[in-house]
């Protein structure tokens, strides 16, 4: 299958094309994966993600999906590349991971059905949609700076353009363990239907991206873990988090809380109340 990635070569950004462990240049310059400074493989001009779709994080919530798919954006602010630093502000406690596979758009998508939406895929590649649930509380409806602040969607490492997404594993580590471990076939509804549902009335353009959704056990992470997602064909996409530089303001807007909307959102099925009680909107 091919893979292409965007890296930087000699100061510039150059397309290359994955052969082994090497990356090949248009004009024939080579570099070692293991050296090579990646960047996201895709430039989109939104990347918008769905809230929940694979049933395993359905059902650890005991909660029950819609009818039909809903969505939230992460502007393009928020893209990070592999081997890309994470930032969890100071001040803040719960930022999660959640692996996911991402959609790339091929070609331009306007009112299509599920199934010419395929025609309109330029590939796939891995996805970390991190939340930094510390915000859930004013943001839970745009979940803007839940899932949109600086550095919060690594893609990457490359862009892969023949690949079935059809029974495909998806396992997320942390500091080298397991701890997500989902399949695509979990999905409720599948790659094809994502594309085409938003395209009914939002326009797709080539690069853009959606994000498809996380299996269960999506937890925090703090500074210092090195958080890897893989899927299968797809490769694996490697971060690590840091403390940002500067503290969240404490003169403008609203701060990061520790409610039980928050805790149960960032602790999934280990809230010690889940099952017991519904979260608490303050």
């Amino acid at each position: 299958m091919p893979e292409i990635r965007r890296i930087l070569l000699d100061g510039a950004v150059v397309e290359t094309v994955r052969d082994g462990e090497e990356l090949v240049a248009g004009d024939g310059r080579r570099v070692k994966i293991e050296d090579a400074h990646h960047l996201p493989p895709v430039v989109p001009s939104k990347v918008i993600a769905v809230h929940l779709n694979h049933r395993s994080r359905v059902d650890e919530f005991r909660i029950g999906l819609p009818d039909t798919p809903t969505y939230f954006h992460k502007p393009t602010s928020s893209l990070n590349s592999h081997r890309g630093a994470v930032v969890r502000p100071e001040g803040c406690k719960w930022l999660n991971y959640e692996g996911e596979v991402a959609i790339v758009i091929g070609r331009t998508a306007r009112n299509i059905s599920p199934a010419e939406a395929g025609d309109h895929i330029a590939g796939y590649t891995v996805a970390n949609d991190y939340g930094l649930h510390d915000f859930r509380d004013t943001d839970a409806g745009s979940m803007l700076r839940v899932k949109g602040s600086d550095t919060l969607c690594p893609l990457g490492p490359g862009l892969v353009t023949d690949w079935d997404f059809h029974g495909k594993r998806l396992r997320t580590y942390v500091n080298g363990e397991v701890v997500q471990d989902g399949s695509t076939d979990e999905m409720t509804w599948d790659m094809h239907y994502l594309v085409a549902d938003i395209a009914r009335t939002i326009t797709l353009y080539p690069g853009d991206v959606l994000l498809s959704g996380t299996p269960a056990n999506s937890r925090p992470v703090r500074p210092g873990d090195v958080v890897e997602v893989e899927v299968e064909g797809l490769g694996r996409l490697t971060n690590h988090i840091v403390t940002g530089p500067t503290a969240i303001r404490a003169d403008v807007g609203a701060q990061p809380t520790e409610s039980e909307e928050v805790l149960s959102t960032a602790l999934g099925g280990d809230w010690e109340f889940r099952g017991v009680r519904p979260p608490r909107r303050d």
